[in-house]
């Protein structure tokens, strides 16, 4: 028998005891099962120190949404989790606690310091995993994975090993770039690109044995300290007697070559490029053409070193100032140009990046990037939207190769010792005792971990075993779909693709759901600056996770950012209140126990219109989630469930609930409890809980809906006659209710309806509809107009004309007079609020403020003033 619901419905109650019951049912676990198909998901792993915010809750809604769905279609779907180790931000969160005790990392050492952020790890990891499970995620937490496990952490070392033996892992010193406040290297694409205004400094530098000199141009004067060139271009005729010269730097004094090279332009500045091998990528290039010096002068920390003379020990913008004032003393600053300028900062504390040579490691990028590039152009990976293709291409064709050692202690360490004798370097898949080359044991191990995404990367198949050729990566890999927000294309995305390609021989997913950025509601990025940030847990407190999700995937399409508006959660509690009611109503005029649909022959139109409906939306909604157009679907089931269920079905049916035709009755239930057991599964992968809880209560089959199978079209269930006829049924409820709105006429008023039409049957079929749904007396169906019909109230569908006599729902008089008093009172208000708006003192004197406020009251006074003269002139013409 069909339980009854309360009578208000709390999220907060439902919502942990039903997630309970999934856990403990087992239904988020994914089985191998050779007689279903696979459908898996990797969620992007969130970083283990991290907290819930809106794009986590963005990512989650999605990927939860389209692995319930696939779990009801019959596949055997698994939603892989697990959390990042986070290098950077890990370490930062732990050293900053550290210094609230007056300790550093390195007094207590790497192995000590270590094992406080694997505490830290064990006190914190499990919270953003508490979180997720907030908000109704369906994910196999069984096999949750952490990126320096233990299986982790062997692929991640195979990876390496294998890179390196086939060359394309290298040690080498190169231009990166670095960050002098997190004290690491950056890959390029940790590296955000911001306009800034700066200056453009124009400085002479002398030609040695000459009074000529060269004008150089810069906007970091303080690295001319490292210049060990000029270059100009070869084809430059001003210069051509220069090229092979020496000139003396200033401040230093040293002899530098002035050397001819095409990557000069000519049309730039004054044609002279100061060339500072050691912080800058170009000039690191022209130096190993011309075999310039490469001179470092800035340290780790963005300090100036002993190779900057007396500048040593000033950090970089202390020494900038200091070296323009000397210039400027000298006579030999030029001049100083306003330039805006795009600027390289690093994307975890935002401070400016600075270009330094250094002994790192890399990926060769270019071979691995051909494979990638291939499978999406041929389509084995595809982007939905299609457009970040073109984006994902680009990169992979311009990609420069990978810094991917990082100056940190928490990550995977480099598996890469150096002999002190030899001077070689031994990598291995286990810790070596001694050099593979000179066998000596004077070997160091690389202090230098790897950059984070170097293990994200692995993370589609390193979760499910590799490298051990496992049954979960046979069955479960390639993965299916990869939902992630369109800034890490490059830092995550990529790297799985060139990955997957790599080791596994296959793309890692065929689809890339990309979604935008959630933004407030004035379309600015959420941040701790702004304060504008939205807690999704608070969200979930106050409306519940259903209306949080909803909020998430409505009015949303894939790639664009959306805007975040609280009200809208609240519209969607409503929502779910509206759900709640209608089923409380369905409970309560209950006497059936088992669902079912009775015979065709015993469904009455409006129950062949609903199946129908209900038999189209299932279609559609279908073919929406297997394109990914989340949005469409979800919006189209809202309707039909506000709609057509609630506020079109349920009140054709009272009449046949509350009757005395036992047939009618069972039949009206019957299709009432089967048409919400058939919308609470197209709902339930958007709205879990409350769908599962209402399901719970209604008469069903089977032990819990997550599990259920989801609708499919039923040619026997669609009725286009039929839904034909109760559509123009409805267009004639619709028409009469808007008139009588419009007119002000309260629902107790009833009047005789003539409705005209040329299909009288169709209409005889829903007299009973029609007369309690359009507050009838009676209906008179008529081929021809009524008599006196020009001074009856009027109503126009497609298909028919309705017509009300006056005398029977107004007293024509009586209204005029109410007219009449409002329309004068609004005049009076109206004029007011001008002669406020026409006096110079009251406009010199007033807040901007109060101003617009009466401008706004004018406004809709004006308005309310055009709608009284119209309803005044329409009542006059009857």
């Amino acid at each position: 028998m069909a339980k009854e619901l309360p009578k208000v419905y709390d999220p907060k109650e439902v919502e942990d005891r039903i997630y309970k019951m999934w856990e403990e049912g087992g239904y988020f676990h994914a089985k191998i099962d050779p007689s279903k198909k696979p459908f898996t998901i990797v969620m992007p792993p969130p970083n283990v120190t991290g907290q819930l915010h809106m794009g986590h809750a963005m990512d989650a809604t999605l990927q939860d949404i389209l692995i319930r769905f696939k779990r009801m279609q019959g596949y055997s779907a698994l939603w892989m989790p697990g959390v990042d180790h986070a290098g950077i931000a890990t370490q930062i969160k732990v050293e900053e606690e550290l210094r609230k005790e007056g300790l550093t990392r390195y007094d207590l050492g790497r192995e000590k310091f270590l094992q406080k952020v694997w505490e830290w790890k064990e006190k914190y990891g499990n919270r953003i995993v508490q979180q997720q499970k907030t908000l109704g995620s369906s994910c196999d937490w069984e096999r949750s994975r952490f990126t320096m496990d233990e299986g982790c952490s062997a692929a991640v070392r195979e990876v390496f090993v294998r890179l390196y033996e086939k060359g394309l892992i290298y040690k080498g010193s190169r231009i990166i770039n670095w960050c002098p406040d997190c004290v690491t290297a950056l890959s390029d694409a940790e590296v955000e690109y911001q306009e800034k205004p700066g200056h453009l400094w124009h400085i002479k530098y002398p030609v040695k044995d000459s009074d000529e000199f060269v004008i150089v141009a810069t906007t970091r004067p303080e690295t001319m300290l490292g210049d060990s060139g000029v270059a100009v271009n070869p084809k430059d005729e001003r210069y051509q007697h220069l090229i092979g010269k020496t000139c003396i730097l200033p401040l230093v004094n040293r002899e530098i070559p002035i050397v001819a090279d095409e990557y000069v332009e000519l049309e730039f500045g004054t044609g002279c490029v100061k060339m500072t091998p050691a912080h800058d990528p170009n000039d690191f290039e022209v130096g190993l053409r011309h075999n310039l010096e490469v001179i470092r002068v800035l340290d780790d920390k963005g300090v100036v070193n002993e190779l900057g003379g007396k500048y040593q020990g000033l950090d970089r913008k202390a020494a900038r100032k200091a070296v323009l004032a000397d210039l400027e003393a000298l006579g030999l600053l030029v001049k100083t140009e306003d330039h805006v300028h795009n600027v390289g900062t690093c994307y975890r504390c935002h401070n400016d990046v600075e270009p330094l040579i250094s002994a790192q490691w890399f990926v060769k990028m270019k071979p691995l990037a051909e494979e990638a590039l291939r499978v999406v152009a041929d389509g084995e990976t595809k982007f939905v939207p299609e457009r970040f293709t073109k984006i994902y291409t680009n990169w992979m064709e311009n990609v420069r190769d990978w810094c991917i050692s990082r100056q940190l202690w928490w990550g995977h360490q480099i598996p890469a010792w150096t002999c002190a004798d030899c001077g070689k370097i031994t990598v291995s898949r286990q810790d070596p005792t001694e050099c593979e080359h000179c066998h000596s044991k004077s070997i160091t191990r690389d202090e230098d971990v790897l950059d984070t995404w170097f293990s994200s990367a692995l993370w589609p198949f390193e979760t499910l075993g590799w490298p051990e050729k496992t049954p979960e990566l046979d069955y479960f890999y390639p993965t299916d779909v990869l939902v992630t927000g369109y800034d890490i294309i490059f830092f995550w995305v990529a790297r799985m693709i060139f990955s997957g390609c790599e080791h596994t021989g296959k793309a890692p997913f065929h689809t890339v759901l990309i979604h935008g950025l959630v933004r407030d509601d004035k379309g600015r990025k959420m941040s701790k600056s702004l304060g504008n940030g939205i807690d999704p847990l608070e969200m979930v407190d106050r409306f519940g996770a259903d209306a949080l999700r909803m909020n998430m995937v409505t009015g949303n399409s894939p790639g664009n950012d959306m805007r975040f508006y609280v009200e809208r959660c609240e519209s969607f509690r409503n929502f779910a209140n509206k759900i709640w009611n209608a089923s409380r109503f369905v409970l309560m005029n209950l006497t059936i126990d088992k669902p079912g649909l009775p015979d065709v022959s015993a469904l009455e139109t409006a129950d062949k219109w609903i199946l129908s409906k209900l038999n189209a939306l299932i279609g559609e909604v279908t073919e929406n989630l297997e394109k990914y157009e989340l949005g469409m679907a979800v919006q189209k089931v809202y309707d039909f469930i506000w709609d057509q269920y609630c506020d079109w079905y349920i009140e054709l049916t009272k009449s046949r609930l509350y009757g005395e035709d036992e047939s009618s009755k069972t039949t009206a239930q019957q299709v009432l409890v089967y048409v919400a057991d058939q919308f609470l599964r197209l709902l339930h992968p958007f709205m879990p809980f409350i769908t599962e809880e209402i399901w719970q209560a209604i008469p069903h089959e089977g032990e819990s809906l997550i599990i259920a199978s989801w609708p499919t079209v039923n040619p026997a269930l669609s009725f286009p006659q039929e839904e034909t006829a109760m559509e123009k049924i409805m267009d004639v409820i619709r028409a009469v209710r808007n008139r009588r709105a419009e007119m002000n006429i309260p629902f107790s008023k009833k009047s005789t309806l003539y409705l005209v039409s040329n299909e009288p049957e169709l209409y005889k079929s829903g007299e009973a509809f029609i007369t309690k749904m359009a507050y009838a007396s009676e209906l008179v169906l008529t081929d021809d107009l009524p008599e006196n019909h020009e001074s009856m109230i009027s109503a126009i569908t497609p298909d028919a004309k309705v017509f009300m006599p006056v005398s029977q729902l107004l007293d024509i008089e009586k209204e005029l007079a109410n007219i009449q008093k409002e329309l004068e009172k609004a005049q009076k208000d109206l004029g007011f609020i001008e002669n406020k708006l026409n006096n110079p003192g009251f406009m010199a004197k007033a807040p901007q403020a109060v101003v617009e406020g009466e401008k706004e009251k004018a406004e809709k006074l004006r308005q309310l003033i055009s709608q009284l003269e119209d309803s005044k002139a329409r009542l006059e013409k009857m």
